[in-house]
């Protein structure tokens, strides 16, 4: 996954600004993420994916995400399973 790439598939949050947020803003729990534009309170489905940046970044680490085309195909597959909600568009 490219920095540009959309981590929050529900709020178009890019994982550049998760990086970013999590670099100036220093969050002490992952949770803290979601004051990120909102980043993990739609369908929940980037909860887990938020949480490996947030403990890369505290490790010195690179985080281990799926390419775009994979990530919206499990993302899809989480949504028709009823596993999460995505915010209504309207």
């Amino acid at each position: 996954m490219e920095l540009d790439d959309e981590l929050c598939l529900c709020f178009h949050v890019t994982k550049r600004k998760v990086v970013n947020f999590i670099r100036i803003e220093r969050p002490r729990r992952a949770g803290q993420i979601a004051d990120c534009f909102g980043a993990g309170t739609g369908c929940g489905w980037c909860r887990p994916f938020l949480r490996s940046l947030f403990e890369a970044a505290n490790d010195g680490a690179a985080a281990d995400l799926p390419t775009p085309d994979e990530y919206a195909e499990q993302r899809g597959a989480y949504i028709a399973d009823g596993k999460g909600t995505p915010p209504s568009t309207t």
